[in-house]
């Protein structure tokens, strides 16, 4: 069950429909302290839940062409928490994510594909120094009491998963599951 949006966003479709803003792109800056890269994954009848704060990030959308859409992403995986202190040291350590050879996980956009209530971005994750393809279905909100047309202020939620097996993440296969399942909402503000 994904998590409830924050209640100061109003659900809009996925604006990027032609005539609903100018061609140009618009660079938008994420707001970390109100931004949740949120994850779980299955551990025995339970599950293991945690987030791991953002880096850095850039963001371009053009609401009229979708091939000028382009998304950025550097995690702080070495800052990562999870729902069990074990958990998070567990993860943090060689047998998964290594985060002190490794301490960054990266995302960045290769194409954006509209859908009927949203939008498909691909891209290509980089976990543990192995880079993937990985698809991320996306949904645009604005700020609850902005305009119809206002977009500098919004919010962006991604879903996905990844197999963290194929990143070489496989300490506790036995015990803990392969698929991690990706929940994060990301505000941001169009920059200049």
């Amino acid at each position: 069950m994904r998590p409830a949006l924050p209640k100061t966003l109003l659900a809009a479709a996925f604006v990027l429909i032609a005539g609903m803003a100018s061609a140009m792109p618009r660079h938008y800056a994420l707001e970390p302290a109100t931004t949740a890269v949120r994850f779980s994954v299955a551990f025995g009848g339970d599950k293991i839940t945690g987030q791991m704060p953002v880096a850095k990030a850039t963001v371009t959308l053009d609401f009229q062409s979708l091939a000028n859409c382009h998304v950025s992403v550097t995690l702080d995986a070495a800052k990562a928490e999870a729902s069990f202190p074990f958990a998070a040291q567990a993860m943090k350590g060689p047998l998964v994510l290594d985060t002190r050879k490794f301490p960054d996980i990266s995302f960045t956009s290769t194409a954006v594909h509209a859908t009927a209530t949203g939008a498909l971005i691909d891209g290509r994750i980089t976990i543990r120094g192995q880079t993937r393809p990985i698809r991320l279905t996306a949904d645009l909100y604005r700020q609850r009491g902005t305009a119809p047309g206002e977009l500098d202020h919004l919010a962006i939620q991604l879903t996905g998963e990844v197999k963290r097996s194929e990143f070489g993440a496989t300490g506790w296969a036995g015990t803990v599951g392969d698929v991690v399942h990706l929940d994060i909402i990301a505000n941001m503000d169009r920059r200049g």
